[in-house]
């Protein structure tokens, strides 16, 4: 008797729990093929995540896969929203996880507890630790050097003994630390490091104060560069460079490409910014995802590997970023369509887009049109009656109320 309650009961529960899901969109895709994609991206702070990351994994998805589907959630730089959100996907049954950690280190149990489930994950842009299935990033070494490099050149060849600010980004995410050793093995022996900080969360509030107390402390002509990790903390920096009245401002370096940074570039006042493809990254992530959601290997996507602190050997995807300046948005964000002359060149920038070369191609102009006819003089539809009757009101001209010559 009991057997058979416990059974009715679990059975309820069990069709309630999918009625539930149901009801709330939840469930995984449809068709024999579909399936959820889940997929966590950790900032609303900066502009890159949802407007290309989330729509163009989705898209890619989409292709690959018509019948999935895409849940995603934003931590809003929050670690313990972000467990909370891959606690979810994982109750609510998504078959592979793209995962952008707030925290690589805070989101290892979360991880854990996918594996456990049997959902793969793929970690996006920031390597988080646990049992990874699969990597896509870029290089963040490669991405130092080159802001090393860019702040190098910005300050002229004398650059031993010039003097620098090191913005770093926030010490939680794992690539904070990947893109100061690179700029470090750029910047180490060519200048000084005067003062280094850990901006939180990336955000732009962060680096203006720590900025604003680097010149206060040691004054504004006593610093040569600041070499700042992405264009959230370079805009941080440039503001409080101009509230210092700072003139002619520092070379400022970036990363991400962000709209706003790219016309600081066009204007003079950030020197460049680092470049990384979305779009390649993004359908590397959705090629990953897609095949682990299949039950495939993702080793044919691969090219290397990569160690976490707690897995060796993860099959990975290490793109190649690209450095910008105002001589090079044409030929890589605008040629890449991401974004558009016109969405750059707003019309206070317009002379500095001239001066980068940045113009939209003129449209080609019809040849004018006679008024009239063609060019043998016969007139065309409307005026060819006009033409018939001044013909017949000429003097000599056959036609009513004129003699015809001759008869």
């Amino acid at each position: 008797m009991r057997t058979r309650m416990r059974n009715a009961l679990a059975a309820l529960v069990t069709g309630l729990m999918a009625v539930s899901m149901a009801g709330c969109g939840e469930t995984e895709g449809e068709g024999e093929d579909g399936f959820t994609v889940g997929l966590l991206l950790p900032s609303s702070a900066v502009p890159r995540w949802e407007r290309f990351d989330k729509p163009l994994i989705e898209k890619r998805v989409k292709a690959l896969c018509p019948h999935c589907k895409v849940a995603y959630a934003n931590a809003a730089d929050d670690a313990m929203n972000q467990r909370d959100q891959m606690n979810s996907l994982i109750t609510r049954g998504a078959r592979v996880i793209i995962l952008d950690a707030v925290d690589g280190k805070a989101m290892r149990s979360s991880v854990q507890a996918a594996d456990r489930a049997h959902i793969p994950v793929v970690a996006y842009d920031r390597l988080a630790e646990g049992p990874i299935s699969g990597f896509v990033s870029f290089d963040g070494a490669q991405v130092g050097r080159l802001q090393g490099k860019a702040l190098l050149e910005a300050m002229g060849d004398r650059t031993k003994g010039r003097r620098i600010i090191m913005m770093n980004g926030d010490p939680v995410s794992p690539n904070t630390a990947w893109y100061r050793k690179g700029a470090r093995s750029v910047l180490d022996d060519k200048v000084t490091i005067r003062k280094e900080y850990a901006n939180l969360e990336w955000r732009a509030e962060n680096a203006h104060d720590n900025m604003a107390a680097a010149i206060s402390d040691l004054g504004p002509h006593r610093i040569d560069g600041v070499l700042a990790a992405n264009d959230a903390i370079a805009s941080g920096v440039i503001a409080a460079l101009k509230s210092a009245r700072v003139s002619p401002l520092l070379p400022v370096t970036g990363q991400d490409a962000d709209l706003d940074a790219v016309q600081r570039i066009v204007k003079g006042e950030q020197t460049m910014t680092v470049y990384k493809s979305f779009k390649q990254q993004a359908d590397v992530a959705a090629s990953m995802a897609v095949a682990l959601g299949h039950g495939r290997s993702v080793h044919a996507i691969a090219t290397t590997t990569v160690d976490s602190p707690t897995t060796q050997d993860v099959p990975a995807v290490l793109l190649t970023p690209v450095p910008v300046t105002a001589g090079t948005i044409g030929r890589t964000l605008v040629r890449d369509k991401v974004y558009s002359i016109h969405e750059i060149c707003t019309p206070k920038l317009r002379s500095a887009c001239d001066r980068a070369g940045l113009t939209e191609p003129k449209k080609p102009t019809e040849p004018k049109k006679e008024m009239g006819g063609d060019p043998g003089g016969v007139p065309a539809r409307a005026g060819v009656a006009r033409h018939l009757q001044a013909v017949r009101r000429r003097p000599g001209t056959p036609g009513r109320g004129t003699a015809a010559p001759g008869r």
